[in-house]
């Protein structure tokens, strides 16, 4: 099963339902808390690999996905 990493912040209805996905799907992930500087170079690396200024992101093996509703549509559809 390929490793997965949760782009996030902590407090956000977004990323909590992804959060929620994973757990309802019994899923194994990394969290990563990202900082709120849209300019900080994770940020960066995040909407140039995912193509989202926001979070959640989450990286499956090499796929990076963006926006909530596109990672839980994935994450069903996947495992």
């Amino acid at each position: 099963m390929p490793t997965i990493t949760l782009y996030q912040f902590e407090e956000c209805p977004f990323c909590e339902k992804v959060r929620q996905q994973l757990a309802d799907l019994k899923l194994e992930y990394q969290k990563v808390n990202v900082p709120y500087d849209r300019d900080d170079p994770l940020r960066q690396e995040l909407l140039q690999k995912s193509g989202v200024p926001t979070v959640p992101v989450i990286k499956v093996g090499e796929t990076f996905i963006g926006d909530s509703q596109k990672i839980v549509k994935y994450l069903k559809e996947h495992f």
